[in-house]
């Protein structure tokens, strides 16, 4: 059975306005994480009762390491300056419509959460965001994709010109210079990837995308023994308006000590 499908929904006629060849500001890196104590962790959790994936961890993880090791992450760009955040807010991605497009949930001040916050607020959002109701303004794709072509172009540049680099809120959009925070995170391995590699989005001021794939087990070698251990691939887009390859650096080391515990989440 051929499978149907809509090419020219909302979110696409909405995308094609908005990406362009990429040409410059990106650093892009991959690393893979050693998460076998890590995923024995979160089955103990799910055992307890709190549910949780690798994902929810891994958010709290980037969110403190942002704040406590990496600050410069936690900045954006306006009118050529370079503007710090106070809190690490962060936009996980989500698949709405019946898998056929992208949703956001944000979640802020990530780095402040605990394990068990960060579960109640996914696990009380995502089901809201799937079915459209977030109780925020109406989805502007709508808006976007009911504008013919090239005009469609326009409007996106003309309204990303006015709230992200100027940063003027346009409520009607629902579109602020805050609106997705200091990074995106998504999870492709729910959808069968083992490496994802991700764009910055361009309509808004996130310094970074992440995308967490699938775990998979490999063979390793651990002191002086070659043992099977569970993999998983964390990948990441970054402007390189606000930080350099260092920061990167750092920011993964932070993450591969972090995952091998004790965890305080």
């Amino acid at each position: 059975m051929v499978k149907q499908f809509e090419p020219n929904n909302n979110w696409r006629k909405t995308a094609a306005a908005i990406y362009r060849k990429p040409v410059d500001s990106k650093i892009f890196g991959t690393v893979d994480l050693d998460v076998t104590e890590l995923e024995a962790f979160v089955l103990e959790k799910r055992k307890q009762g709190l549910r949780i994936t690798l994902m929810h961890p891994l958010i709290l993880f980037m969110a403190r390491g942002i704040k406590n090791e990496v600050p410069e992450l936690n900045c954006f760009v306006r009118r050529g300056n370079i503007i710090a955040r106070e809190h690490v807010d962060v936009s996980v991605s989500v698949l709405v419509k019946g898998g056929t497009q992208m949703g956001v949930v944000m979640v802020p001040a990530a780095e402040t959460l605990s394990l068990a916050e960060l579960a109640d607020l996914l696990a009380r959002e995502v089901p809201l965001a799937r079915k459209g109701n977030t109780g925020k303004a109406a989805d502007p794709t709508k808006l976007v994709a009911s504008i013919p072509w090239p005009f469609r172009t326009w409007f996106v540049g003309l309204a990303k010109w006015l709230s992200i680099d100027m940063g003027v809120s346009l409520p009607g959009l629902g579109l602020t210079p805050e609106k997705f925070g200091t990074f995106v995170f998504s999870n492709l391995g729910s959808i069968g990837l083992d490496v994802g590699y991700p764009a910055l989005f361009p309509a808004s001021n996130v310094g970074m995308v992440l995308n967490m794939g699938n775990v998979i087990s490999k063979p390793m070698v651990v002191g002086d023994q070659i043992v099977p251990r569970r993999m998983l691939s964390l990948s990441a887009a970054l402007d390189h308006r606000i930080v350099d390859a260092a920061h990167v650096g750092v920011m993964f080391r932070y993450i591969k000590e972090a995952i091998k515990g004790p965890f305080d989440l």
